[in-house]
């Protein structure tokens, strides 16, 4: 029996947030380690701002959040280890799916952008040659774009805001067996869905 200490991936200790007279989020604590976990709640229970202040885009009002036991808002080495798929569908829609993973891959200083782009795509089963610009694309489309360029840094930690909307039935099987294999790889992957 080893008497190390493992420090979780991801934890909140009595975080909260609110918005003026607005409670988002009320004094949740936890610890997450490797694998896949859900976290499901109606529309308007405070995911998404959990999520956000889990990522370091927002602070809590009062609480600690940690990922790989450092703050995620002070410590950018630790934000360069966390992949987004925000809930927003907010895209640079000029770019085709490849230029917008690959830019996601550059900001990161991933060192093989285009390798990296190439491989993201392919795990959420884009085409990388498609020259189509992002506008054209579905909503189920552009979300496996949003979690290709979640991917593409390699990411210990995964924070995905209701990555199935809008997914056709075989991709929601697909995305959610990726998720899985994620998670069995030792990475952290937090999913948040209403339904």
């Amino acid at each position: 029996m080893s008497d190390v200490v493992e420090i979780p991936m991801i934890e909140a200790d009595h975080a909260s947030k609110w918005f003026g007279d607005v409670v988002a989020v009320s004094d949740v604590s936890f610890r997450i380690g490797p694998g896949v976990t859900a976290l499901l709640g109606p529309n308007g229970a405070g995911k998404s701002t959990l999520l956000r202040m889990l990522c370091g885009l927002t602070p809590p009002d009062r609480g600690t959040v940690r990922i790989l036991g450092a703050d995620p808002r002070a410590d950018l080495a630790v934000r360069g280890r966390i992949g987004i798929v925000p809930q927003q569908e907010a895209m640079f829609e000029a770019l085709t799916a490849f230029e917008f993973v690959r830019l996601a891959g550059l900001l990161h200083g991933v060192e093989d952008p285009d390798g990296a782009a190439h491989w993201a795509l392919d795990l959420v089963e884009m085409d990388s040659r498609d020259h189509r610009s992002t506008t054209t694309y579905s909503k189920g489309m552009k979300q496996r774009v949003k979690v290709a360029q979640a991917l593409v840094n390699d990411p210990a930690i995964m924070v995905l805001d209701e990555p199935l909307t809008g997914l056709d039935p075989r991709q929601r099987g697909h995305l959610i067996e990726l998720f899985g294999r994620l998670g069995e790889q030792g990475r952290c992957v937090i999913v948040s869905s209403h339904v």
